[in-house]
């Protein structure tokens, strides 16, 4: 079984364009996530989290550390 020491929740805003007409992409990072949160958990509350933003959701990454050697 893998042993997750640490999980993260990113997730990934469009911010409009810049001055120079280049699409600007904003990231919002919570740490210390639960490690036993299912995919469908984290979905969940990346929308909520979403809805209290004022740009548009774009994608939500999970990025784990694992214990390579247990």
């Amino acid at each position: 079984m893998e042993n997750i020491l640490h999980s993260r929740l990113t997730l990934h805003f469009y911010g409009g364009v810049d001055e120079d007409g280049k699409e600007v992409f904003k990231t919002k990072t919570f740490s210390n996530v639960d490690n036993t949160a299912t995919n469908e958990q984290l979905k969940k509350t990346a929308e909520a989290l979403a809805s209290l933003q004022e740009f548009t959701l774009e994608t939500v990454t999970r990025s784990n550390m694992y214990d390579v050697f247990n």
